[in-house]
């Protein structure tokens, strides 16, 4: 179940005022959190039937059906009786329990039958009293059985009031049999939760955590949750900021969730800056980690949105299946001010947390002020759909964790005299309590389609218009079908999948491409499936009127239902997500090969998230079109001409461009083109001047980034099967080469920003233009590293390293044709930035030359250890001719130093020498004495060294002596 923050706790009727409650502000971030535990699957006690407040026309694509069988007496009453002032908070527990406290009254009930539990079981319980209101999250139900089994007799119960009077019913049977402990949690409490061995966890709202146990006579006793006991204790706070673990706590740190995960025995607590984790035992309990939620997030969460710096995150809460954290997003400056609902899920790797997490942005975005006080989150398991609810609605939304999910949709609970007072989960399904209906589960309708509107009615009637194709006249497996034939059935079979029919999707799949056909049939499928993703991501929006007389009449595609572009692009999205779920359902992704792209083959699989990528892009770019409109226009009108792409005239010419998204990239050279030609037009002199190379450098810049942050955060949604043959190297679009490449782009940009821009700029807008040209030639150095990786991992065994060996030649030498000019300008920030990311260490060891700068090259040789930058450095030197820093290394390189000069024993010696090791030292000279057979003086010099390096050793004098004589003798023979 879950319960997110509750509003700030206020006095009850008639008391005095208490602590201020912390209520959140537009300048404040603020941190809380719910539980979500694992459900498990009960049988209702009755066959759920619609609630009939809530009108058919109200809900699309979601039924409101009451939950198990009627309400207790003792809630009907509680509920009738309420007075005006109390406050009514409902919990409902996936063990199939529930609990309802209204002032000072607490009622428990069981609303699922189970195999021990016959009898409906409902006990109302008296609350200590209090000068605070009571909520739901006060109360934990627990028994040393499973909950969902457990008898009556065995359940306990524990309440708290806010100022730390615990109650506790050893056993649920006996209502009047209690004791009461007061618990000093130095601060009002704010969760208490069941753990594991009938214990619990209290928590306060400046982060006190007691975990709280029952001795044999029914007495509970309390102690401090032991803290700092993980593997990762003890570290300081430099490192521990390197593992992206919290290295700093505010002052004033508030609590404002605790999740118990009974599956895996771990405790997790979200504070306003942090999340920590504990392991749990039945006398013992030890922190794994604690990660920065403020540091990690906010940033993530402020790109998602598209919002600009001055955004304010309010992070909410989690649940087992990964973490996810629903969080609220605002702008102060914004009127009115909106709250942004964003679904982020992490990935708890055991004792830490993964730097890989997805952000999902709703489409609930009410205004602020009531939004972060009153907003609460269910998940059922297994957690693709979220609701967010209130005490007036219920707004079911995807988490971003599947590929497809059902339309958002909000459903209404404002009638008169109803409201949400709180829910949770219970038979996997999201159960509320509804004043008016009691308790009610929101459930999807088996005919709702995870399809825009418009695409579903459209690809319905394209499908109807070929009865040849139709799903229920699939031809035979003895008669061929022509690829043409295969994708409208391929089609027929998505839309199956789309209104929850997979049985029927899977027998089209199984009848067009059988698992053990043929390689043709493979090469098909790749060819159907991409032309089938490539008309959803460049589909005409038929259902915009304005397009209405431009569509192809042969275009069988899936209008899409936004009159406004950004909106189809995100429709689009949608789309693509259900596609790529429908081919992991039906077995279809696994069995993806490999297509032809750009002249060379690429897997089938990664065409589709390049598909995916480009609408990131595109979308980035709408955004601008509305901030920038004349050179963005400009930029497309360019780009269509370049395609003699006609406009109609219902039409403007973005429409038509961003309605082909395959082809967005095509913008990039354009952009180049108009800024080209204003800095030829355009005095140097004049604002106008330089703002057009600002704005294209940051279009380009986050479109490429957009579909890069794509491409990493959806990995796992294109991954390739564990046994999947070898694959060709991967080229991203991002690296395209050639005649408009991003590549050519990029290279294009440096040349005009350090040669045309660069050198009539004050250093202000130098220092602009270089952090612009840095992030451009990360992505551009990026997409090297991923082409690498490819050859690297995929490489099919008994390829040469032919290809692998001439790519990593070509990068480091472009690598150096960027960084180089960079360095020659002085910008040693940008330069070591990107040199150290990428490992270039002769920019690092230039850069180190000119300023001087031998406690930095110390670093690298630290920080590389692993990657020999000692010995990259020491051949530099001795390239260079700069044998005296060679030779002039400090202790802490010696050893290192000793074992580059092995094979320089011309240089060792000396080295011998620099650290008096002077047996090595008459060695070395010895030995190249005795090899020296052409220079006569030279040969008497080295043994005349040698000598004296003997003479200085601390050999005994016995074996000193006879080392002596044999130099005076071969000297003689010399």
């Amino acid at each position: 179940p879950c319960l997110v923050p509750v509003p700030p706790r206020v006095p009850a009727a008639g008391s005095r005022a208490g602590p201020p409650a912390g209520r959140a502000s537009p300048g404040l971030i603020q941190y809380s959190a719910c539980i979500f535990i694992q459900t498990l699957l009960y049988p209702l006690r009755s066959t759920p039937t619609r609630v009939q407040s809530h009108a058919t026309a109200e809900s699309l694509n979601y039924d409101v059906q009451t939950f198990g069988s009627s309400l207790p007496v003792k809630v009907m009453e509680a509920l009738t009786t309420a007075d005006v002032d109390d406050q009514i908070s409902v919990k409902v527990n996936e063990s199939g329990w529930a609990w309802l406290v209204c002032g000072e009254k607490l009622i428990i009930w069981k609303i699922c039958q189970t195999a021990v539990a016959k009898l409906s079981v409902c006990k109302e319980l008296q609350l200590p009293g209090s000068e605070y209101n009571y909520t739901a999250d006060l109360v934990a139900v627990t028994s040393v059985a499973p909950l969902e089994t457990a008898a009556v007799q065995s359940v306990s119960v524990l309440a708290v009031a806010a100022e730390g009077t615990a109650r506790l019913w050893p056993s649920l049977a006996q209502e009047g049999n209690y004791t009461e402990t007061e618990v000093d949690l130095g601060d009002l409490c704010n969760f208490v939760v069941a753990v594991r061995g009938g214990s619990f966890v209290l928590s306060s709202e400046k982060s006190q955590l007691l975990r709280a146990s029952v001795d044999s006579s029914g007495k509970l006793h309390y102690r401090a949750l032991q803290q700092g006991q993980g593997v990762l204790s003890g570290i300081g706070r430099r490192v521990s900021t390197l593992f992206g673990i919290l290295s700093h706590e505010p002052v004033s740190v508030q609590l404002h969730s605790v999740l118990w995960v009974g599956g895996t025995s771990c405790l997790y607590t979200l504070t306003s800056s942090s999340l920590s984790k504990w392991e749990v035992d039945y006398n013992w309990e030890h922190q794994i980690l604690s990660w920065d939620t403020h540091r990690a997030l906010t940033e993530s969460i402020a790109d998602a949105i598209w919002v600009s710096t001055g955004t304010h995150i309010f992070i909410y809460s989690l649940y087992q299946s990964g973490l996810v954290v629903l969080a609220a997003a605002w702008h102060p400056s914004d009127t009115p001010c909106l709250a942004y609902f964003c679904l982020v899920t992490l990935q708890d790797n055991g004792a830490s947390i993964s730097d890989q997490f997805t952000v999902e942005v709703t489409k609930y975005n009410p205004p602020f002020q009531e939004a972060l006080q009153s907003t609460r989150l269910v998940l059922p398991s297994p957690g693709s759909t979220a609701f967010l609810y209130n005490e007036e609605l219920v707004f079911a939304c995807s988490t971003g964790t599947s590929r497809a999910a059902i339309p958002d949709e909000k459903i209404s609970f404002n009638s008169p005299g109803d409201g949400v007072r709180g829910g949770g989960c219970c038979a996997n399904l999201p159960v509320f309590f509804s004043q008016n209906s009691g308790l009610v589960a929101v459930v999807a309708r088996e005919s709702a389609s995870i399809l825009p509107e418009t695409m579903e009615d459209s690809l319905c009637s394209s499908l109807a218009a070929a009865p040849e194709v139709s799903v229920m006249e699939t031809p035979t497996r003895v008669e061929p079908v022509a690829q043409e034939d295969k994708t409208k059935l391929l089609k027929a079979a998505f839309l199956q999948f789309c209104r929850n029919d997979l049985v029927g999707a899977q027998m089209v799949i199984d009848e067009i491409f059988p698992a053990d056909g043929d390689g043709e049939e493979g090469a098909d499928l790749d060819s159907v499936v991409t032309q089938i993703n490539l008309d959803l991501v460049d589909d005409y929006p038929a259902s915009d009127p304005r397009w209405a007389e431009s569509v192809p009449d042969e275009s069988a595609g899936f209008p899409l239902t936004s009159l406004i572009i950004l909106h189809q692009l995100e429709d689009k999205m949608k789309a693509h997500g259900c596609f790529m779920d429908f081919l992991l359902q039906v077995g279809l992704l696994d069995r993806l090969g490999q297509v032809t792209v750009r002249s060379s083959p690429m897997a089938t699989r990664l065409l589709l998230c390049e598909h995916a990528e480009k609408l990131q892009a595109a979308m980035v770019l709408k955004n601008y079109h509305s901030k920038h409109a004349e050179l963005v226009n400009r930029a497309i009108g360019s780009a269509l001409q370049r395609t003699n792409t006609a406009v109609p005239p219902s039409l403007t010419a973005a429409d038509v461009f961003f309605r082909e998204v395959s082809q967005i990239s095509s913008v990039f050279d354009c952009l180049l083109e108009e800024e080209e030609r204003s800095l030829k037009e355009n005095p140097v002199d004049s604002v106008q001047w330089a703002e057009v190379v600002l704005t294209v450098n940051i279009i380009v810049k986050d479109m490429l980034q957009a579909a890069g942050q794509y491409r990493e955060t959806k990995a796992s949604m294109y991954r390739a099967a564990e046994k999947a043959a070898a694959e060709p190297e991967y080229v991203p679009w991002t690296a395209s080469g050639g005649v408009g490449g991003v590549r050519t782009i990029i290279s294009r940009q440096h040349e005009i920003i350090l040669r045309s821009v660069y050198p009539h700029a004050d250093s202000e807008l130098r220092s602009v233009l270089c952090e612009q040209l840095v992030a451009l030639l990360d992505i551009y150095l990026g997409g090297y590293v991923a082409q690498l990786s490819s050859l690297q991992q995929r490489r099919p065994p008994g390829t040469s390293q032919e290809r692998y060996n001439s790519l990593e030649m070509e990068y480091s030498q472009r690598r150096s044709e960027l960084l180089t000019p960079l360095l020659e300008l002085g910008q040693y920030q940008w330069v070591a930035a990107l040199a150290e990311k990428y490992c270039d260490f002769d920019i690092l060891v230039q850069m180190c030359e000119q300023t001087d700068n031998q406690s930095r090259l110390q670093h690298y040789m630290a920080k590389f250890a692993d990657q020999n930058f000692a010995d990259f450095l020491f051949r530099w030197y001795m390239e260079k001719g700069k044998r005296g820093k060679l030779l002039s290394q400090p202790a802490a390189q010696h050893q290192q130093l000793s074992s580059f000069l092995q094979a320089h024993q011309h240089l060792s010696w000396l080295h011998h020498i620099h650290v008096h090791n002077y047996h090595s030292a008459y060695r070395t000279l010895y030995s190249q004495a005795n090899m020296e057979t052409r220079y006569f003086v030279k040969k008497k010099t080295l043994l005349a060294l040698s000598k004296l390096t003997a003479l200085a050793s601390d050999l005994p004098e016995d074996e000193l002596n006879k080392e002596v004589a044999d130099l005076v003798h071969l000297h003689m023979w010399s």
